[in-house]
């Protein structure tokens, strides 16, 4: 009896389990003491669950209710955690009399109690062992009820579904159900939690690899994080690709969110280097450094930032003085170190100097080392151009020469000598013919940086492309064809006399005439001087220094390269000097008629340089710029397009018409306004500014991306400085942005999405732009094909970005303060447009868009009255029944706001619900905005324009559907109960002390509940 007197009851045990400091494991064994002496386990099965329903009908997640579900889990999988074979047996029981409630369950009505279902599975399979078994019959029947729960429309059971189906993957088994609706969720799930559940369960496989890498990219910021600590933890690096590893590093590091970049740096980069094995070069190895050079140095620089400064110059250290690596040692992996290294520790400032001074010398010693290596480079010649291997040795030589010239920016040229002498060294190094191309942008960079005077510049520009075209060579003047004649024939006659004397010496000898002999001596050694001298003047050829003049290729291309880094550093101010002048005329110009693309690409860029430095220059050469965007090659028409943007925003259209118009005070000569000459003049001036607006406007429509893009970017530059007003432009930006077409083009999509809301909340002008496009723009979708892209296009999201970007709440307050304010806004004009519009074709298709649109505009007081008729007339003609309910609403809504604007003491308290502001703080009165069908307030944060771009899809998109599922409600619904009621008139603040009592009797508990059994 004293044994039985100590067991602990069931209901007892579920109210002690709500208790926050209650020791649950006490729990769980008390009550299976009490579970092994029960002689009929069915009545404590029964029991057991009778308690556990009321916990499962909770579906808020209360401290209380959380306990007595974590209880339950632990108290049935508590037998299996035992290694007795008797304690299983007894626990299969309870085990499989729970699973087999809540599969039947599952299913219910209730989401609480589909919601308790899968938080009881999750956490029945997570508290069992790893090695624990259940019956196949069972497994397959949780996966089935599990994987049906994972289409359930409340996210939280989705995510509870999600958690428990973790243990069931197999992701050896390809076809694996679990793996599929896992991989299918990741992606597919509109709720960021459970895609954020699935990152956390998924096992990553050949199949779902892609999948997580995917998530890097997700909307959500938890997401996105959640995908790189699965991706640090779970996935070794030798498993992706390069690619992957490079675009994964790339985004982290980049991410807006620092919660990314925190967990890609301490996360997945630290779990790399651990890889590894704590060495940074074998990391950028594996990362391929040649081609991703700036993710390897962004790499570099965070992991710079958590290692000491000691260790990080112990890589570059020598043991020689020279603080050189050696020319045999450098790879590419070592030469990016080092350049970054030194970058990270000039930007430490005198932190990093005494390091800095450790490993890199006198600027002196390091110009004659990058002089050595580059004249290392070896040239191309014929027999290696097919030679794959070469250039890959050559490419990964050219790119260590490139970060070694960079290095050149961390040294110090403060000391005169080293300077001028680093300086003759680049410019040798510029002048070598075997320098190759790909470095002389680098070199020339590194030397106009260090030359500070544009003079100065410019004539070591000069000289080392004057050194390029024609240098000094040493050539052999060959000989005039009788001079040679001439001595042909004294040589033959040497020759002669020589064969005479030797005839008459052997005489004399025979004769032993000495005396004659020895003359004969003499003359024959005379001639043989004369024959030796006669043959040097013959073999030997004159040779002198003459000066030659080069065009090939790329000669001509190094000269180019030279001249546009210096014209973009030169001051524009200073305009084109004589030195300038001379490289347009010997160099640019015979370059934009090469035969070479190349070439003519760099002399357009040059030429594109040269007239933002003189106005006059870019006048007269505007219209060569104009022949090359038409005719040539795509990549130059490239050039042009940018060339011609940059000098219409520094210079205007004025410039490049074919007559200017003069000044009407030249001379001090009075001009009659209306003179027909100056307003023939007007005319050819606004004829060509048309014809060049025209010729840019139309590559909106061009098939490569590169030019629209570039197109519309300078366009809307153009529009933004205010240098170009064109309802017409506006509305085919607007089109662009929205079609099907663009949505591969990042930039393009990115440049204009941040210039719509900047161009129109700039000022009101810009705003009554957009509405002089409103209808341009809606009636060209209303009437686009079926087969253009734009038929894809929601017309009803076109209006709603229209509608929010010519908000007089969205304008800044210095535009609405300046003097271009008026009387009426810019919703008041578009509304009186809008039923204007309606009452011109009341059975138009579009009347239900143009009904909405009216419905979301900010109308000002002084406005209603006038609306009110032209509503009536509406109201008279148009007989669509959804249109006439919405507009009807937007009647009583202006009657109700009129009403309220009249009298200001019962204006005040609904000045939100109708959208005004009566009065400021210094009872000064300000405009009063009325809007239809909506209470919203003058404050109104402007919608997320570049959200637009994506929900702006027929067929596809979340808002389209919301937006036509709304549209019926609000048609058949009454029109009273539409009406927005004004909000009270005070609302109190609790203090913090009042909301934790509040909070606290929230709390629910579930006693009284199991008090109420019998």
């Amino acid at each position: 009896m004293g044994a039985e007197k100590k067991l602990l009851p069931i209901k007892e045990a579920f109210k002690l389990a709500q208790q926050a400091h209650q020791n649950q494991a006490k729990l769980v064994v008390a009550l299976s003491r009490t579970y092994r002496t029960t002689v009929d386990k069915t009545v404590f099965h029964e029991e057991f669950l009778h308690y556990l329903k009321y916990a499962m009908v909770v579906y808020k997640r209360e401290p209380a209710v959380e306990r007595v579900i974590e209880f339950a889990a632990k108290f049935v999988t508590s037998f299996h955690q035992s290694d007795e074979e008797e304690d299983e047996e007894e626990g299969d029981g309870i085990l499989d009399y729970l699973f087999s409630f809540l599969l039947k369950s599952h299913e219910a009505n209730s989401s609480a109690v589909r919601f308790r279902v899968c938080q009881l599975i999750n956490k029945l399979l997570g508290n069992m062992p790893e090695n624990a078994q259940i019956d196949d019959d069972l497994f397959d029947k949780i996966k089935e009820a599990m994987l049906i729960r994972l289409k359930d429309k409340i996210p939280n059971v989705r995510l509870q579904a999600v958690l428990a189906l973790s243990r069931l993957q197999d992701p050896k088994d390809d076809e694996c159900s679990v793996s599929n609706a896992y991989a299918t969720m990741i992606e597919n799930d509109s709720n960021p939690e459970v895609r954020r559940a699935v990152l956390s369960c998924i096992v990553p496989s050949a199949k779902t690899l892609s999948k997580i890498v995917g998530r890097t990219r997700d909307v959500k910021v938890a997401v996105r994080k959640q995908a790189y600590q699965v991706l640090a933890e779970k996935v070794h690096m030798r498993t992706m690709s390069i690619a992957q590893r490079v675009m994964l590093l790339q985004q982290g590091l980049n991410d807006r969110s620092e919660a990314v970049k925190q967990a890609t740096q301490k996360h997945l980069l630290q779990g790399w280097l651990r890889f590894t094995e704590g060495n940074m070069l074998e990391l950028l190895h594996r990362l391929d450094v040649e081609n991703s050079s700036e993710v390897a140095v962004s790499v570099l620089n965070a992991l710079f930032s958590v290692t000491p400064l000691n260790e990080l110059v112990e890589i570059c250290k020598n043991n020689n003085d020279r603080k050189l690596i050696p020319m045999e040692t450098l790879t590419p992996e070592i030469a990016l170190y080092w350049r970054a290294l030194c970058e990270y520790l000039k930007s430490k400032g005198d932190a990093g100097e005494e390091f800095l001074e450790q490993i890199l010398p006198e600027p002196v010693l390091y110009a004659e080392y990058l002089q050595s290596y580059i004249q290392s480079i070896p040239a191309v010649n014929d027999e290696q151009r097919n030679d794959f291997a070469f250039f890959g040795h050559l490419m990964t030589k050219e790119f260590i020469g490139q970060q070694l010239i960079l290095i050149i920016k961390c040294l110090d040229t403060s000391e005169e000598g080293g300077r001028k002498r680093l300086l003759a060294i680049l410019q040798e190094i510029l002048t070598l013919p075997t320098t190759p191309m790909s470095l002389i942008s680098f070199l020339v960079e590194r030397l106009l940086h260090i030359i500070t005077d544009d003079n100065k510049r410019t004539q070591i520009v000069s000289e080392i492309i004057s050194e390029l075209r024609a240098p000094i060579v040493t050539e052999a003047v060959k000989n005039d064809p009788a001079d040679a004649r001439k001595k042909e024939l004294k040589m033959a006659e040497i020759k002669v006399k020589l064969i005479e004397a030797k005839e008459a010496l052997e005489n004399c000898i025979a004769l032993q005439d000495f005396n004659q002999a020895s003359e004969l001596k003499e003359e024959i050694k005379a001639l043989e001087d004369a024959r030796v001298n006669l043959l040097k003047e013959t073999e030997q050829l004159e040779i002198k220094e003459v000066q030659g003049e080069k065009d090939d290729a790329e000669t001509l291309q190094k000269c180019l390269i030279l001249c546009y880094e210096l014209l973009k550093r030169i001051s524009t101010s200073a305009g084109l000097s004589a030195t300038v002048n001379g490289v347009v005329e010997s160099l640019i110009l015979p370059g934009i008629i090469s035969v070479h693309p190349v070439v003519r690409n760099l002399a357009i860029l040059c030429l594109g340089c040269c007239g933002l430095q003189n106005r006059n220059f870019a006048s007269k050469h505007f219209v060569l710029l104009l022949q090359v965007l038409q005719i040539d090659d795509v990549t130059l028409k490239i050039s042009a397009l940018k060339a011609i943007f940059d000098q219409l925003m520094t210079f205007g259209i004025e410039p490049f018409t074919t007559k200017k118009i003069k000044a009407t005070q030249s001379e001090g000569a009075e001009v009659n306004p209306g003179d027909e000459q100056e307003s023939k003049e007007a005319e050819e001036v606004t004829a060509t500014a048309k014809s060049v607006l025209k010729l840019l406007s139309d590559f909106l429509d061009s098939e490569v991306s590169e030019l629209r893009t570039g197109a519309a970017e300078g366009l809307a530059k153009l529009m933004f400085c205010g240098l170009l007003v064109s309802s017409r432009v506006l509305s085919r930006l607007i089109l662009l942005w929205y079609n099907p077409v663009t949505e591969e083009d990042v930039r393009l999509r990115h440049c204009l999405g941040v210039f719509f809301p900047m161009f129109a909340y700039a000022s009101r002008t810009n705003q009554e732009c957009f509405e002089e496009a409103f209808f341009p723009t809606l009636q060209t979708l209303a009437k686009a094909p079926a087969s253009s892209p734009l038929a894809e296009i929601d017309i009803t999201n076109v209006t709603e970005l229209l509608v929010d970007l010519t908000r007089p709440s969205g304008l800044n307050p210095q535009a609405k303060n300046s003097q271009d304010y008026q009387a009426l806004t810019v919703h008041d004009n578009l509304a009186i447009k809008i039923c204007n519009e309606i009452l011109t074709c009341p059975c138009s298709p579009e009347i239900r868009i143009y009904t909405k649109a009216l419905s979301s505009l900010e109308l000002s007081s002084s406005l209603a009255k006038d609306l009110l008729v032209l509503l009536d007339e509406i109201l008279e003609q148009v007989k669509d029944r959804v249109c006439l309910r919405a507009l009807e609403k937007i009647k009583i809504q202006l009657e109700k706001g009129k009403a309220d604007c009249g009298d200001p003491a019962a204006a005040a308290p609904d000045a939100s619900a109708v959208g005004t502001a009566c009065e400021n703080g210094d009872g000064k009165n300000e405009e009063v905005y009325i809007t239809p069908l909506k209470a919203v307030k003058t404050t109104r944060a402007s919608k997320s324009t570049q959200q637009k771009t994506d929900r702006g899809r027929r067929k596809v998109t979340a808002s389209t559907r919301s937006t036509r599922r709304r549209r019926p409600s609000e048609a058949d619904s009454g029109s009273d109960h539409e009406v927005p009621q004004p909000e009270s008139e005070m609302r109190m603040r609790l203090p913090r002390r009042a909301k934790t009592a509040a909070l606290t009797k929230s709390k629910l508990n579930l006693e009284q509940f199991l008090d109420e059994v019998n």
